[in-house]
């Protein structure tokens, strides 16, 4: 559980990212559309704060997670200007931010997954927790892919800042393999350290309960 200066750190850095990337976007129609996942983000956050407070290390990952969508709502993914000059400098034929954005979307949830399923204490075995989690997060990836295609299909043209794909065929299947491999490597660096701090709220927990 973050305590209450890091906790005022981490909805300041969240605020001024917020405002700069409302601030001139490059198109406002698709800046609201990446935006969500970020103020649904923040409402489930603050909602269960309390009743069910998170891992200081899952916090600051989701606050990184928040920032990298924020930066692309704010350009769009094909346009970011870091990655248009690494895209030169390297002779790459994209703009490849998106990929950055799909690898956090497997890096990231992969622990609040994890997380969920061990606290809640959905199924037993290291095993078993780290298949699922690595299931949804794959699971979420194609969710979102066809929330993609669902928006190119009702906004036609309007929709290819959206989906980013700079006419790359096989982009769909890249960003779900992205999202795999960002899982996976999530587990592989983080798990002991997620492990130390679950268990750290479990005795503050249980502190707390006799006191």
């Amino acid at each position: 559980m973050i305590t209450r200066i890091p906790a005022i750190i981490w909805l300041a850095c969240f605020a001024a990212t917020f405002i700069w990337s409302a601030i001139a976007p490059k198109d406002y129609p698709t800046w609201l559309l990446e935006i969500c996942p970020t103020i649904i983000g923040l409402i489930l956050i603050v909602a269960t704060y309390r009743r069910f407070p998170l891992t200081p290390l899952l916090y600051w990952l989701i606050l990184v997670h928040s920032i990298i969508l924020m930066v692309g709502a704010h350009y769009t993914y094909a346009e970011v200007p870091l990655f248009d000059w690494i895209r030169d400098a390297l002779g790459q034929t994209r703009n490849n931010y998106d990929k950055v954005g799909h690898f956090a979307q497997g890096f990231i949830p992969v622990i609040l997954a994890r997380e969920l399923l061990i606290r809640l204490q959905v199924v037993n075995g290291r095993r078993w927790t780290h298949f699922l989690s690595v299931a949804a997060c794959l699971a979420f990836s194609a969710f979102y892919e066809m929330i993609e295609w669902w928006v190119a299909l009702l906004s036609g043209k309007a929709a290819e800042a959206f989906l980013g794909t700079q006419g790359y065929v096989w982009d769909t299947q890249s960003d779900m393999a992205f999202a795999l491999i960002g899982a996976i490597v999530g587990l592989i660096l983080l798990s002991r350290w997620h492990d130390r701090q679950i268990e750290k709220c479990h005795v503050l927990k249980a502190f707390g309960a006799r006191n």
